[in-house]
Formats: C-alpha cells, structure tokens, sequence
C-alpha cells in the first residue's frame, strides 16, 4: 500500500499544496519563495529517502514566518496521514551528523504524542534572507502536527548555513530511519496497541 498524502491548507496568510511519498527516491519539487527554505526542504526530501512536492504562496511582504511555518504544519500532517496505523514501522529514529564543523544530533518517536526539544543556538540571525530562528518554528511546527516528540541538539558549530543544513540533514535521516519497515515486526509498534 502506497505511503502518500496529500494536503491543502489555504488561510490568509498563506496558500500551501503539499504532497509526500514515504517510500520515495529523495526526489524534491519545491517551490516557496524562500530560496533558503527550499534548498532545505530539498535536503530533507534527499535525505529522508522520500518523495516530496511543494507550491506554497504566502505574504512574504511581511515576512517569511507564516510561509515557513505553515509548511512545517503541513508536512506533518501529511507525514501522519501518510504512516496511517502506523504498523511495521521501526518508530524511533535518530541521527547524528556531521557538517563540516557542525554536529548536530537528532532523536525522533512516531508514538503519537507532540513533544519537542530544541537546544540549537544558531550563530547568525540570518542566512542571507532567511531569518534563522525559523528553523525552529518549521520544525515545532512539523512535530506538533506530526504528533511526535522530536530532540534536536547542536553539540558545535559555527557558520549557521551549516548549522541549519546539519538540522535539516540530521532530522531528515532520523525521520528515514523511524518510518522505514521493521522486518520483525509486523503490528503497531507499541504494548499499547496504538499510535
């Protein structure tokens, strides 16, 4: 069965079509207005191993949060859509990656519950446009919708495009890693039943 979802979401401050497939190619079709932001959302695609497809409008005449935020909101909707039940998977993820002078590790659980942990201080308040406390708030965004508990810790850095690019590249191999098939196991992966 196909792990895909498709979700629209249309408010006054943004206009967001979001499509994913869990069992992609890292393929990435991106388009937000944010250059920054797509470059990363086509790290994320490449290195989560699935496919991914973005048109998003917002006001960026007033800034780049809303856009930023929003996508983060639907990708994990769409990300919960697409897992369904949730049977097979390994649930947990993790990932520690190096980026140049950056290392970063990141901790992932699909069990249903929104928790997020964010010990990065970024160097830079911009990377070029990019305002980069948004970082944080795409990916507060993405586990509150997603409905998992997402640890994001940066142990060094010092130049934030690569403080942000070892985020995103870590996030995205943990996520990889907590959705992909357990050949063990067959049912939800919880005593409980349920996710």
């Amino acid at each position: 069965m196909a792990r895909t979802a498709r979700i629209e979401r249309k408010t006054k401050e943004t206009d967001i079509v979001l499509s994913v497939n869990l069992d992609g190619a890292g393929r990435a079709e991106v388009d937000t207005g944010v250059g920054f932001f797509d470059h990363m959302l086509t790290l994320l695609a490449r290195h989560a191993g699935l496919d991914l497809e973005i048109k998003a409008q917002g006001d960026l005449h007033v800034d780049q949060h809303h856009t930023v935020e929003d996508t983060g909101i639907c990708l994990g909707q769409a990300v919960r859509e697409a897992l369904g039940d949730k049977a097979g998977i390994r649930r947990y993820g993790q990932c520690t990656l190096p980026m140049e002078e950056t290392l970063v590790s990141t901790a992932i659980d699909l069990g249903g519950r929104a928790y997020f942990v964010w010990h990065v201080d970024m160097p830079a308040a911009k990377v070029g446009q990019f305002d980069s406390e948004l970082v944080a708030d795409f990916w507060q965004a993405f586990a509150a919708n997603a409905l998992c508990n997402l640890h994001v810790n940066l142990h060094y850095g010092r130049n934030t495009h690569h403080v942000a690019e070892g985020v995103f590249k870590a996030t995205a191999r943990a996520l990889r890693m907590a959705v992909e098939s357990d050949p063990r196991l067959t049912d939800v992966p919880s005593t409980k039943g349920t996710l």
